[in-house]
């Protein structure tokens, strides 16, 4: 017997990754030394800080991906992987550098996981980072037939005197939010129990959705939030502090931002709820407490800044044509989310 015959194919497994090696080195970007097919990836750090903090973060997809296996479209989750990531490292303040990616399978399917890492890759451009390189990972009997899994590693950085942490917030600063594009990549669960025992197809197309269909509503990829919110550094304008709305939607991610002694009070007519979220709660009758427990409701990142800086930055954003609008303020309090319902 040969490892063949257990399942692992050793020469697919490269021919694999000589076909995603020209997708993987379009994102490389200044620091990138070498190339695919060493131990690790390497990447020379910036010049030009005075105290350099290096910035990680790893996540996945969640149960998002069983919606990918069901329709057997692999082309989105690669940019939600990025992104759940690097939105997280951006609200420390810093940028991006390098991302890496595991992925693990049962049997290697060549065209399947070349659209997860080509999704990869695009998820990268948009984040400004380099896929600096990943593992994958035939492991028979391991998972069902055509199933996969991802993971993702990225390392961002940030000079020391720029970083954000909550001890910078003060009563009286401004939220601003940056809208969701859907339900990013959280609360999958319960969007799989809502559909299934609903006796609802991902191929229907309900009225409320605009006549779209269930499975490209929720497979929308999950927003970068990187490039927009660096530009406002940039541009001189002082972020106390970051929050990206993910698992535990804002009820959980919004304190984060929060010094001892605060609160935010929340203004909910300060947006429209996105369609999407409307139809799941009325499909699976979910209380409006539980929605905002789960999901990010239409917000996927929100900035807190001084007043002074809010008409400076809805006015910047706007010139790089991203959405954005007041969804609060720091009030006195014990850490809560105030006014989101009730």
């Amino acid at each position: 017997m040969d490892y063949r015959d257990a399942g692992v194919d050793i020469e697919a497994g490269r021919a694999f990754v000589d076909r995603i090696r020209e997708v993987v080195q379009s994102t490389n970007r200044p620091g990138v030394l070498g190339g695919l097919g060493g131990f690790g990836g390497c990447f020379e750090l910036p010049t030009g800080y005075r105290q350099p903090v290096l910035v990680s973060g790893t996540d996945g997809v969640g149960t998002k991906l069983k919606l990918a296996h069901l329709l057997d479209r692999h082309n989105t989750v690669g940019i939600d992987l990025v992104a759940m990531c690097a939105n997280d490292v951006l609200t420390s303040g810093a940028e991006p550098l390098y991302f890496l990616d595991y992925l693990a399978t049962g049997k290697l399917h060549p065209e399947q996981l070349a659209q997860v890492v080509t999704g990869i890759a695009k998820g990268c451009h948009q984040a400004g980072c380099a896929l600096l390189g990943g593992e994958t990972a035939e492991m028979p009997g391991f998972y069902q037939p055509g199933e996969y899994d991802i993971a993702g590693f990225c390392v961002g950085i940030v000079e020391k005197s720029q970083m954000l942490d909550r001890s910078m917030t003060r009563v009286g600063d401004i939220a601003i939010a940056l809208p969701s594009s859907g339900v990013h990549s959280n609360g999958y669960s319960l969007v799989r129990k809502i559909v299934g025992d609903g006796g609802y197809s991902w191929d229907d197309c309900p009225e409320r959705l605009g006549g779209q269909r269930l499975g490209d509503v929720f497979l929308t990829p999950t927003h970068i939030y990187v490039k927009p919110v660096l530009a406002l550094r940039d541009r001189g304008i002082e972020i106390r502090a970051m929050a990206h709305i993910t698992g535990g939607g804002l009820p959980e991610n919004l304190p984060r931002c929060l010094s001892e002694g605060q609160s935010v009070r929340i203004d909910t007519q300060a947006w429209e709820i996105p369609p999407v979220f409307q139809w799941l709660a009325e499909a699976g009758r979910v209380a409006a407490a539980d929605m905002f427990d789960t999901f990010n409701m239409g917000i996927g990142f929100v900035v807190i800044v001084a007043p002074e800086s809010v008409d400076r930055v809805l006015s910047e954003l706007k010139q790089q044509q991203v959405e954005a609008f007041v969804v609060g303020e720091v009030v006195a309090g014990n850490g809560e989310v105030l006014g989101l319902v009730g």
